[in-house]
């Protein structure tokens, strides 16, 4: 019995280090970055990195079939599937800066733009003085594009602007004639995802192997920044109007990275195929790169190439194109917010002042204002139920919205049911109307957390989702009465006061948890129920449009916006955008009311649940002063942010040695001034470049947080025909004797015409600093 548990032992080493071996022997998708590229000519840069996989593997033939992508115009590297032994032997190589393996990123209206304040029936605004964004080029990495929407006609459209270089690539179901002047590019990345998933099956999927959109993401983010006028579209008859995108002549260039996976009912983005799809839209020409994606927490760092959004937009704003990215939906936790690189725009996501309101009476003729899409008849008074353990059987009933399905079908068949739920994702809410109706049920009324995804039950069921207090008070109507009744009315449409506006419960909030120092999300904008175009493949698309939300609906809208910015000022920096829009923010509603913040509780929202503030497109046209940054800029925060020479190195491909000493991360040239760890005192600085009348006189106005004592040095700026940049410094201290969180305030520029506003947020960290010193 001994000798066979030995050999049993040696049998299963045995086969853990064959199993060792041969996972060490599997070749899977890694990308070899080397930097910045060494030659303009894209097809010489190519050639080198097939000489590179040449002298790998020994041969050509073998380079060839390794290869899986040559990025060659934003930066140079490549993606190869490679054991984990090549790939070491390429890290060694010294002409190689990094080589990582593959990994999956996530996806993160009609009223929109009135909301805004750009509306077409007003003569004098932002969109007639560009032309409505013509001539510019809006690049969306994503899950493709639905080209047969109205949102992308082409009627009053120009010729295709001169700098574009890029095409249209034909695919299944989609040929080059898709695309027109509106639609001027589309192309498709498979070869990462194909690479790391060989059981996907291109034949059986229901997904497009070609740039068409089966899931309609990526065709409803590119009509919302930049989709044509379409007019009278509604969503079964809520949400109506004139459709168009925020730019609405802008041109839109789809490179489709995302991948719809059947077994998994979600979607999937390979980062080598959307670093990739980065690459080809700067050599495309885009002036705008639009990202609804993002990675999960934890995060890494900037210089950590395993970002690949960060590394991609690093290159792309170096070459001035402006790259705007979702958030993430994870809120309203702390520290969750994504896409932090300071080069990147990052948009949270606020509500409209437009609502749904679902009128539920109660049979005592109390009437409930539930929020709901329902377009269906009036449902009359009927039976209501909340089903609970009465205590006298050995049935099990559930009034938890989860659990509904324990319950025997005679609770709620021909009943209206009341259930509560803690979840805040509309799962919960499409979950327990499923259950309901498959038990005979009528309706359902859904208790929940009051900052919620709205989204329309299949079928057009009603359900109905109401806050706790008004759960409570229906269910205390139920407990009342031996037969209790309710009726549901269809949804309404209300737009403007006293709707008010708040940031969603989903969006993703900060402090940034890679460098607290650096401000996180920059700008808020609309992402909750957002009518926009998408595929008529979707399940719940109604005439190729369809209501959604997200993060993912928020970026669109501020690449929207910065497409006409960038019309009107074609010379501005990536950065000077940012500034535009930070420093001219809504910190109200735009009727003047408070913005709350959606989560747990309901406060009024701060620099970390959407930056600055909702981007104020108007505004952001003449912001009077910009906090402008470049390349250089940015190298400076990485070596204020204590990364070291080589990984600098490596993100930017040419070799950096940081200074010494180096300057402080609170120095870095931001619309904005976190300090999440003040002692005592701490000085910093600030340079601003006059964009407005040549001639101006700015005067500083300060609204420090609580107990923190803000001065500014000058007091004033004066600006003329030689002077067009000015620094200032801010000497910030505390009177706090505890470690505290972060309290808010204002450091405001103000001539006779426009307030250049930044928000200060402050933490002290008195303890930290006490041990740090002993």
């Amino acid at each position: 019995m001994r000798n066979c548990r030995v050999l049993l032992v040696l049998v299963l080493s045995l086969v853990i280090v064959l199993n060792v071996v041969r996972a060490s022997d599997e070749s899977k998708v890694h990308i070899v970055y080397l930097g910045e590229k060494q030659h303009d000519d894209p097809e010489f840069v190519s050639e080198s990195h097939h000489q590179i996989l040449s002298s790998l593997l020994g041969s050509k033939v073998d380079a060839h079939e390794s290869m899986v992508y040559s990025y060659r115009h934003g930066f140079s590297g490549f993606a190869a599937k490679l054991t984990e032994s090549q790939a070491k032997k390429l890290a060694d190589s010294p002409e190689v800066v990094h080589v990582m393996a593959d990994s999956f990123y996530e996806l993160a209206t009609t009223r929109t733009w009135d909301y805004l304040g750009l509306s077409v029936a007003n003569p004098n605004n932002l969109l007639n003085d560009t032309n409505m964004g013509d001539q510019v080029i809006i690049g969306f990495i994503d899950t493709g594009v639905w080209p047969e929407s109205e949102s992308f006609n082409d009627n009053g459209v120009g010729p295709i602007p001169s700098h574009w270089k890029g095409g249209c690539e034909s695919g299944e179901k989609f040929i080059s004639t898709n695309c027109n002047r509106k639609l001027i590019g589309a192309k498709y990345f498979i070869n990462g995802f194909l690479a790391e998933n060989e059981g996907f099956n291109t034949t059986e999927s229901r997904d497009y192997i070609s740039a068409r959109d089966f899931i309609g993401h990526g065709t409803h983010t590119a009509s919302i920044a930049g989709g044509s006028f379409v007019p009278n579209i509604s969503y079964k008859g809520l949400a109506g109007g004139n459709l168009r995108g925020g730019a609405p002549r802008a041109r839109i260039a789809i490179y489709k990275a995302c991948w719809y996976v059947d077994q998994l009912g979600a979607v999937a983005c390979s980062s080598s195929d959307i670093l990739k799809a980065m690459d080809e839209s700067m050599h495309d020409g885009v002036d705008v790169l639009s990202l609804s994606l993002g990675a999960q927490i934890p995060l890494y760092p900037e210089t950590d190439l395993r970002d690949r959004i960060a590394t991609g937009a690093f290159h792309a704003v170096a070459k001035g194109i402006i790259v705007v990215c979702a958030g993430g939906n994870s809120g309203p936790a702390a520290q969750t917010v994504l896409n932090t690189a300071p080069w990147i725009i990052t948009v949270a996501a606020t509500t409209l002042d437009r609502s749904f309101p679902t009128p539920i009476t109660l049979g005592n003729r109390k009437v409930i204002l539930g929020q709901a899409l329902y377009t269906g008849q009036e449902l009359g008074f009927t039976s209501l139920v909340y089903p609970e353990n009465a205590g006298f059987t050995n049935e099990t009933f559930s009034g938890v919205c989860e659990r509904l399905n324990l319950n025997p079908n005679r609770t709620m068949a021909g009943k209206v049911v009341l259930c509560f739920t803690t979840n805040t994702l509309f799962t919960a809410v499409s979950r327990a109307a499923s259950y309901v109706k498959a038990a005979g049920g009528l309706g359902v009324i859904i208790a929940r957390n009051p900052g919620y995804n709205l989204t329309p039950c299949r079928d057009d069921f009603p359900c109905v989702a109401i806050d706790y207090e008004l759960g409570t008070d229906v269910l205390l109507y139920i407990r009342s009465t031996r037969s209790p009744v309710v009726k549901i009315q269809p949804s309404r449409t209300l737009v403007g006061q006293p709707v008010g506006t708040k940031v969603a419960t989903f969006s993703s909030r900060g402090p940034n948890s890679i460098s607290p120092a650096i401000l996180k999300p920059d700008i808020g904008a609309p992402g909750v129920s957002i009518l926009a175009a998408t595929s008529t493949d979707s399940n719940s698309s109604v005439g190729g449009f369809d209501i959604l939300a997200g993060t993912s609906m928020a970026a669109p809208v501020v690449a929207g916006v910065v497409a006409l910015l960038k019309a009107l000022h074609p010379n501005w920096s990536p950065a000077a955008f940012r500034s535009a829009i930070v420093t001219t923010a809504w910190r109200t509603d735009p009727f003047g009311e408070q913005i709350f913040a959606e989560g747990s509780s309901r406060k009024v929202a701060d620099p970390f649940d959407y930056g600055g503030g909702i981007v104020n497109p108007e505004k952001a046209a003449d912001p009077g002063l910009i906090y402008d940054m470049g390349p250089r800029d940015y190298i400076l925060y990485l070596c204020s942010a204590g990364y070291n020479d080589s990984s600098i190195t490596q993100l930017v491909g040419n070799v950096t040695v940081c200074s010494t000493p180096k300057t402080s991360v609170l120095d870095v040239n931001l619309p904005s001034i976190t300090i999440p760890d003040l002692k005592d005192e701490v000085t910093l600085t600030r340079t601003v470049t006059n964009v407005g009348t040549v001639d101006s006189v700015y005067k500083v106005v300060v609204e420090p947080p609580l107990g923190i004592q803000v001065v500014v040095a000058p007091e004033t700026l004066v600006f003329n025909s030689k002077t067009k940049n000015v620094s200032f410094t801010v000497r910030v201290s505390t009177t706090h004797k505890i470690n505290t969180g972060f309290y808010f305030g204002n450091l405001i520029w103000t001539d006779s015409m426009h307030n250049v506003t930044i928000p200060v947020s402050v933490r002290t960290q008195i303890l930290q600093n006490y041990y740090d010193e002993n």
